[in-house]
């Protein structure tokens, strides 16, 4: 089982603008008090995170009512970080490996080290080619270990519509530096939020016997 899920903590980079990550303690362990208790505030889309619908869709689905099946089964990590330019490209893929994997679940590795302890504001996008493209493979779910399938600065959302037109989900913020290009079972849930836009969620993929 290969944890793919980054830590949070106050350290964890967050996109631009949003409210930081906070735990309180409400309670400590002492004579009076027999156990510890906390409370958590943080954006949606801090960490490794499902975007649902409802993010780049106002009729979307929020994360409540999500299915979960995209998010567990088969699934193949391609490595991309060959890719030249400020987004993966269709030529970027060996589409005839992808295809004989015959995973509908698709995860793209776009870091060799993933930054843990700052903002890249310079993350590697997806293209909307490479999202229709998927789609026509009847792939359901598109991962990436960057912070967002579109860049930081767009106001189009190409890849995000992309993946809206097909009905396929979104897996952002993966960890993927330890893991080799190849199938897997993924494990990635999403929590119940009614009204959410995205969720976080711990992201872990298991080996599949051969």
């Amino acid at each position: 089982m290969i944890d793919i899920t980054q830590r949070l903590d106050t350290r964890t980079p967050l996109w631009p603008g949003e409210p930081p990550l906070v735990l309180s303690h409400h309670a400590v362990i002492s004579l009076q008090c027999p156990v510890n208790v906390g409370a958590l505030s943080l954006p949606l889309h801090v960490g490794t995170h499902a975007d649902a619908p409802f993010h780049y869709d106002a009729a979307g689905a929020s994360s409540a009512e999500t299915a979960l099946d995209p998010y567990i089964g088969p699934c193949v990590v391609i490595d991309v970080r060959h890719a030249a330019g400020p987004a993966v490209e269709v030529d970027d893929i060996d589409w005839a490996e992808l295809a004989a994997a015959k995973a509908p679940r698709v995860l793209l590795r776009t870091y060799d080290r993933f930054p843990h302890e700052a903002w890249d504001s310079a993350f590697r996008a997806v293209s909307a080619a490479v999202i229709v493209r998927l789609a026509g493979l009847g792939v359901v779910l598109i991962g990436t270990d960057a912070a967002s399938l579109d860049p930081q600065t767009s106001k189009t959302m190409d890849a995000h519509h992309a993946v809206r037109a097909a009905d396929m989900r979104i897996l952002e913020g993966l960890v993927l530096d330890a893991v080799q290009p190849g199938i897997y079972e993924l494990i990635a849930l999403p929590l119940p939020l009614a009204g959410a836009d995205a969720s976080p969620v711990r992201a872990i993929l298991r080996e599949i016997a051969t």
